[in-house]
């Protein structure tokens, strides 16, 4: 059912929600939500997004074969973070981590509690809907940064009509196994995944926000009144 929000509104609602409840949202709201993001801008009009939707048994078959092989990653095409973070980066990296496992009572020296919970990124935090975005290996910089404008417009969207979802580069760790599940082309390469599905309003772990720093912190005005 579609909400009524404000654009701010919508903002402020979406966050990376880590639990969804399993009823699947219907195949035509999925499909609409994809087209109607195909609006977002992207340099010369290239949209050089390429998207694939999973649901059901497709989903069930990929999450099995991720999950028999989950600590045998694939060699990574590129890096998710920039090597040796500094600060600032370093510590919003540690502070989110931190943030996360605490809603969910897990210490730092729980490690095989915080694996576990890394794991359900392998089952899409119980997502019914799986999407992943992938792009051809000759495109640049601008073009993953128009693949970034689409799918944020697609997760503003999904909140619009009751959704939510969850941006999930765990998946370039498994480029090549999902590149070979969905029959992508050898001149393609997996960027990142996708839930989307209904929040679960109960869970712990979506109870908490992750903070964002200060506009003085990374932003600055000249010139105006």
């Amino acid at each position: 059912m579609t909400q009524s929000r404000t654009v701010s509104e919508t903002v402020a609602r979406r966050m990376s929600v880590r639990a969804f409840r399993p009823d699947p949202p219907p195949g035509g709201m999925v499909r609409q939500l994809l087209e109607a993001a195909g609006r977002a801008p992207s340099g010369g009009n290239l949209q050089p997004w390429v998207v694939h939707a999973l649901a059901g048994e497709p989903l069930n078959q990929l999450k099995a074969l991720v999950g028999a092989r989950l600590m045998d990653r694939d060699e990574p095409e590129y890096h998710v973070y920039p090597p040796n973070l500094w600060e600032p980066l370093r510590t919003r990296r540690y502070q989110v981590g931190e943030d996360l496992y605490a809603s969910l009572g897990i210490p730092r020296e729980d490690k095989l509690g915080r694996l576990q919970q890394f794991a359900k990124n392998a089952e899409f935090f119980g997502a019914p809907v799986a999407l992943f975005f992938s792009v051809h290996r000759d495109c640049g910089p601008p073009q993953w940064s128009d693949i970034g404008m689409y799918m944020q417009t697609l997760m503003l969207l999904a909140v619009e009509q009751g959704l939510d979802t969850c941006a999930q580069e765990f998946w370039s760790a498994y480029g090549r196994l999902v590149a070979t599940f969905l029959d992508l082309p050898a001149d393609h390469m997996l960027f990142c995944g996708m839930a989307l599905g209904y929040r679960d309003e109960t869970a712990a772990v979506n109870t908490w926000r992750s903070r964002r720093a200060p506009f003085e912190e990374w932003g600055s005005m000249r010139g105006f009144e």
